[in-house]
């Protein structure tokens, strides 16, 4: 089962940045186990989050060919938690992008407010990789990921201009 961190793209700019939402809420099992009777999104999570996000902005600035993968967490730092009820923005900006690797800068949101800076670095696995013998399929960008683009994609689409 993959876990996905975000609910919906609400930008994106190709090759640029992208902004995703997630909804805090109690329906999901993880905020019950991680700090029993203190239900956060923890910054575990939240970095996942921004791995995701920021992955798909990366993966699609080469039309989604490489398998990209996390390979550095730069910079990580929080000022609080998210808890039910709150929604938390991932701002994803390249940083850096070429042929074996990327790097983004990102802030999160929480309600609005920044609560958070993340950096990252991505390797593009079909070239950094070579003999590594992973999957000939694009293991990382699954159906789940390509249905939050597309759909982002179509809402944009029927916006009046």
């Amino acid at each position: 089962m993959r876990w996905i961190w975000i609910d919906a793209f609400t930008e994106f700019v190709p090759k640029e940045r992208a902004t995703a939402v997630k909804n805090v809420t109690l329906a999901e099992e993880y905020l019950h186990d991680h700090f029993p009777g203190y239900p956060v999104l923890p910054p575990s999570l939240m970095i996942e989050g921004m791995a995701q996000t920021a992955g798909i902005l990366v993966g699609e600035a080469a039309d989604f060919r490489e398998k990209v993968i996390l390979a550095k967490i730069r910079v990580a730092s929080f000022d609080d938690y998210p808890v039910p009820g709150d929604q938390v923005a991932y701002q994803a900006e390249i940083e850096h992008i070429d042929e074996a690797a990327a790097s983004i800068n990102g802030t999160i949101l929480r309600n609005g407010h920044k609560i958070g800076t993340v950096s990252l670095m991505f390797s593009h696995a079909d070239q950094a990789t070579v003999d590594l013998g992973l999957p000939e399929h694009n293991f990382v960008f699954n159906d789940q990921f390509m249905d939050l683009l597309n759909t982002y994609r179509i809402k944009a689409a029927a916006k009046p201009a």
